[in-house]
């Protein structure tokens, strides 16, 4: 959740985060009451029990005949003090829904606005050029036998789909490069499960007002993760960090395949590959100091560039709008390789800098110079996914309708070139 200092000592600066993201601007007034309740209905409880505590004492030292009258009233306080700690418990619970509804503070200089009110940080590399007209990705992958989208559908209905023979080592090369990369870095690989508890989605920020996006096993209790940000997050949940003498943050690098529902995604992306069910995904993810955070926010967007640039493909970065904020983020960066046959830019990867927010609600401290613990902040973005694969087919086609393989990729595809039909 919000640092609760924050909401009793400048409840303004989350008024503001709150215009930023579009977002309810009451909310922030009705945790701050709520906040006051609870403390208020704490300080007379401890009154009660404090005078219950002293009380005792009394009925214990009276005279035998004073003790039956005393014993009925210490019978009275005591029903009071019971009273006072339903109370409590049923204002900590208004205050946990009110201020849980809040999401993380927006840093100062993130764009007001919705999806599109983005600013563009930078574009890099060169827009591909044909003379001839360029195949999309989902016709380039069924001309080449790399993807199979009708039996997907057969098999698992509306967006799914099969990578075959290239196409599925095409993914697997992705992925090891991103590994590879990460694994230089100095990121810890995982696998990670994919299947969680509430409390860890819950945790993590994604039972807000994304949860549509979520599938849930109502059976067992458990969440299909759509990133392994959820798993990697829980990782350490109600742990105490700790770093090195130079504070270097704590980074892993998790493997997983990835589901989501795409609720309220009808019409839109239904050809190809490029929005999907499942997919496969290789997240970064880091614990730091929050006074390194933003540091870290950089240093991630630099390994998704350098993987975009060496795959040879058109990108721009943009500084996505507070309302296009996920509950978590306080910043996110997008970067968007441009598509040849839809004339746009679209996402690709994303980081996300989620300040002190997920470790608040996870219990992920460290300890401070005085001895004393405070969260850490966290960070996540995507260094792979099965999404690249739309732009890699579709920058580099030729005109015979074969592939060029990015160079930094064919190591890992045992050497090949061009992937041509089958």
């Amino acid at each position: 959740m919000i640092d609760l200092q924050l909401l009793r000592d400048n409840p303004d600066l989350i008024k503001a985060s709150q215009e930023a993201r579009g977002a309810s601007v009451s909310v922030v007034d009705d945790a701050v009451s709520a906040d006051t309740a609870r403390r208020a209905a704490i300080t007379s409880f401890e009154a009660l029990r404090a005078e219950q505590n002293a009380f005792g004492k009394t009925v214990a030292k009276a005279p035998k005949d004073e003790k039956a009258a005393l014993v009925q009233q210490a019978q009275a306080l005591a029903a009071k003090v019971k009273e006072a700690q339903a109370e409590v418990t049923a204002a900590e619970e208004t205050f946990d829904r009110v201020v849980r509804a809040i999401p993380n503070v927006v840093l100062p200089d993130v764009p007001k606005g919705g999806e599109d009110d983005f600013v563009t940080l930078r574009t890099v590399g060169t827009k591909p050029e044909f003379d001839f007209e360029p195949k999309d990705h989902a016709d380039l992958g069924e001309h080449l036998g790399i993807i199979d989208i009708p039996r997907g559908v057969k098999v698992s209905g509306s967006r799914f789909y099969f990578l075959r023979g290239l196409g599925a080592r095409l993914e697997i090369a992705l992925m090891n490069l991103g590994l590879d990369r990460a694994v230089q870095h100095g990121f810890e690989p995982l696998i990670t499960p994919t299947l969680v508890r509430p409390e860890t989605m819950a945790g993590t920020g994604f039972l807000g007002e994304h949860a549509a996006e979520v599938y849930r096993l109502e059976a067992d209790d458990l969440y299909l993760t759509g990133t392994s940000e959820v798993a990697l997050a829980g990782f350490h949940a109600d742990e105490i960090l700790s770093f090195d003498e130079s504070g270097d943050p704590v980074r892993y690098a998790g493997w997983s395949t990835c589901y989501r529902r795409e609720a309220g995604s009808a019409g839109k992306d239904n050809r190809g590959i490029l929005r999907v069910h499942q997919f496969n995904k290789l997240e970064m993810f880091s614990y730091v100091l929050p006074e390194q955070a933003e540091a870290e926010h950089q240093r991630l967007v630099a390994m998704q560039e350098s993987m975009m640039q060496d795959l040879g493909l058109h990108y721009r970065v943009i500084d996505v709008a507070g309302g296009d904020l996920g509950t978590s983020a306080a910043r996110k960066y997008d970067i968007e390789a441009w598509v040849p046959t839809q004339g746009t830019f679209r996402e690709l990867t994303s980081t996300s800098n989620c300040t002190t927010f997920q470790a608040r609600r996870l219990d992920v401290r460290y300890r401070t110079e005085s001895g004393k613990t405070a969260p850490v902040a966290t960070l996540n973005g995507t260094l792979a996914t099965t999404r690249w694969i739309v732009a890699i087919l579709e920058t580099h086609q030729q005109a015979d309708g074969s592939v060029v393989v990015p160079e930094v990729l064919r190591p890992y595809l045992g050497g090949v070139e061009v992937i041509e039909p089958r």
